[in-house]
């Protein structure tokens, strides 16, 4: 009896060694939260097609916030341009914090863009493989292996261009008041790191009949139309050249026609490849300007031919509670220093919640440069209805409101060189 008694005694010792060992082999415990269902990318590159990385790696969601993202994928030049090497920096974030990585880049000897575009679009993919592998996303993964098979190459067969047509109308009237406006415009742009070409043309037209009564009656009409060009090819990281052409016509300025061609530089202080973080862009430009005028100038002419110089410097920067920007810009004649025309502009945007934000804008322009001004003056109805340019040595904007952005952002980075082209002249406003 006192042998049976002990027998339980013996088994403890094994039943606990059996307990451990269990628990030893049990699986340790998971993260906390679950994964999220896709990697959430930010793309900081400049000039980059994000439209073919969407499609190339639809495993994960780009988004156009930082704040948002939980990866960061910084494409930068590696080399000459002309080489066409990039190096792709990874950055993990929250559930990712820690998982970095870099890849290298260069197409291959010949290849042709699409090849190259297609070869870069396919490194960034297998780079973002390891964030989406640790997501519910990865069960429809698959990787093939295609023994060295060089892809069709796939060109886009639009060349990259971007073509755009407008046109409204508006209408409105009373018994004895009637008005109607129209306006038309098509532009064509093709944007890559390499080269950046922007075309527009427009035209409006507005008229309005007005009864005064006893059988007076008012009538107006004006126009206006032109058209514009950018060409700007990047240099290096810092540089570029380019030039603008453009050509006006305005009942509004007393422009019948002027033409003007501008060469121009620009340098970044800053690396192009990091314009969406920060940029520091002086561009300088000279145009020579043939204009003809509809009335004879305060000054005694209609037509002349002008040379003119500016200086245009541009501060941008983005943080994660929002942006600012900041323009200065001075112009002058050179027949003429005291024809000149000072602009400031600021422009400050706070991120509130997600795609939320709150925006102050303000500019202000000291105008000495108004040559177009016409020696008639203008009538009591063309200043009340803003038909004419009057003389001013000054004029100033400000607004302020909330913006909010939501759905899906095809891409969320451009190529920033010589902003978006601007005005290279004035001679009205």
């Amino acid at each position: 009896m006192s042998t049976q008694r002990r027998r339980p005694a013996a088994l403890l010792p094994v039943v606990l060694l059996l307990a451990a060992a269990a628990a030893a082999q049990a699986p340790p415990p998971g993260p906390a939260g679950p994964p999220p269902p896709k990697p959430r990318v930010f793309v900081d590159w400049p000039g980059g097609d994000l439209a073919a990385l969407q499609a190339e790696a639809p495993f994960v969601e780009f988004v156009a916030d930082l704040a948002s993202a939980n990866v960061l994928l910084a494409v930068a030049p590696a080399g000459p341009a002309a080489s066409g090497a990039f190096t792709l920096a990874f950055t993990g974030k929250g559930p990712f914090q820690g998982d970095d990585n870099v890849l290298p880049f260069a197409p291959d000897p010949g290849a042709t863009p699409g090849e190259a575009a297609r070869g870069l679009a396919g490194a960034v993919k297998l780079g973002l493989l390891r964030y989406a592998a640790k997501t519910p996303v990865a069960a429809d993964l698959a990787v093939t292996f295609l023994d060295q098979a060089k892809p069709t190459s796939v060109n886009d067969k639009w060349d990259f261009w971007v073509f755009s047509l407008s046109a409204n109308t508006f209408l409105n009237g009373e018994t004895q008041y009637r008005s109607g406006s129209y306006y038309a415009s098509v532009s064509a742009d093709r944007v890559t790191p390499a080269l950046k070409i922007q075309t527009r043309a427009y035209g409006n037209w507005n008229d309005n009949w007005f009864d005064l009564g006893g059988g007076a009656v008012y009538e107006s009409a004006t126009h206006g139309y032109g058209g514009s060009a950018l060409v700007v090819k990047s240099l290096s990281d810092h540089w570029s050249a380019g030039g603008f052409l453009e050509a006006e016509s305005s009942t509004f300025s007393n422009l019948r026609l002027s033409l003007t061609a501008a060469p121009a530089l620009e340098y970044d202080l800053f690396p192009y490849s990091e314009s969406t973080r920060r940029q520091l862009r002086l561009l300088y430009r000279v145009g020579l300007t043939r204009a003809r005028y509809y009335e004879e100038t305060v000054y005694l002419r209609t037509a002349q031919t002008l040379l003119q110089e500016s200086l245009d410097i541009a501060y941008k920067v983005v943080r994660p509670w929002g942006k600012a920007e900041a323009r200065v810009k001075g112009s002058h004649f050179f027949h003429d220093f005291s024809k000149n025309r000072l602009e400031i502009e600021a422009d400050l945007e706070f991120r509130i919640w997600r795609g939320l934000s709150f925006q102050i804008e303000g500019g202000y322009s000291r105008i000495r440069d108004l040559l177009s001004l016409s020696a008639e003056g203008a009538t009591l109805e063309e200043i009340l209805l803003r038909q004419r340019q009057l003389a001013t040595g000054h004029s100033y904007s400000f607004s302020v409101g909330f913006n909010f952005s939501f759905g899906s952002t095809r891409s969320n980075v451009v190529n920033p060189r010589f902003g978006n082209g601007g005005r290279s002249f004035h001679m009205g406003m």
